[in-house]
């Protein structure tokens, strides 16, 4: 009888599976500590070799679950690749520059994405592609995606028209007047206010 995930988890270990085109699934077990550290390093987008046993795979991080208390890893899927045959994946993106609608206009940077949609052969997919914000000079100015220029062989597959990163201007806070004591008045004191001067003129 296998060991429950809790069991495994407290003992340094983390369930996980490898699954794939035309692969049957493979349930297995890794270490929570060594995979900290590949998935640091590689990513989701970034080919590792997986040894199970005798055999090694090749695979990427498709998925993984973290607790949303302790942050540690609970659950890993890795999808076995063929090195000939493209894939598609997300790609994280880095920001880099310094905007001069941001520096000079006190203009804000608001990022609409952090990763992209890549397709490419697994040893092919890049760790992360840059976004150079330096070239965002005025307010309400854009970096969209057809904007970013591929530098190997892989394929930006995300909607060309989709927006990266823009600079808006910050919002003005509007302060409401303050409302003085003497302004307050009821429908009763309104009332009984009329009704003493109907008196006086009677």
């Amino acid at each position: 009888m296998s060991a429950k995930p809790a069991a495994l988890r407290e003992s340094g270990l983390i369930p996980a599976e490898i699954y794939g085109k035309e692969f049957e699934n493979i349930h297995i077990t890794v270490s929570a500590k060594e995979f900290g550290k590949v998935f640091e390093e590689a990513g989701e987008n970034t080919v590792v070799n997986l040894k199970v046993g005798s055999d090694v795979y090749p695979v990427i991080i498709h998925d993984h679950q973290v607790d949303s208390i302790s942050r540690k890893f609970v659950a890993v899927d890795f999808f076995k690749v063929r090195m000939d045959e493209k894939i598609t994946a997300t790609v994280p993106l880095s920001f880099v520059g310094e905007s001069p609608a941001v520096k000079d206009f006190g203009g804000i940077l608001i990022k609409s994405m952090d990763e992209l949609e890549v397709e490419a052969l697994p040893a092919d997919l890049p760790h992360e592609l840059t976004i150079d914000v330096s070239a965002l000079k005025e307010i309400d100015q854009s970096v969209y995606v057809r904007d970013i220029k591929a530098a190997g062989n892989y394929e930006i597959v995300t909607e060309p028209d989709t927006v990266i990163a823009t600079v808006s201007m910050p919002e003005e806070e509007t302060e409401e007047a303050p409302t003085s004591v003497a302004d307050i008045v009821t429908e009763g004191e309104v009332n009984r206010a009329e009704k003493e001067s109907t008196e006086e003129e009677s």
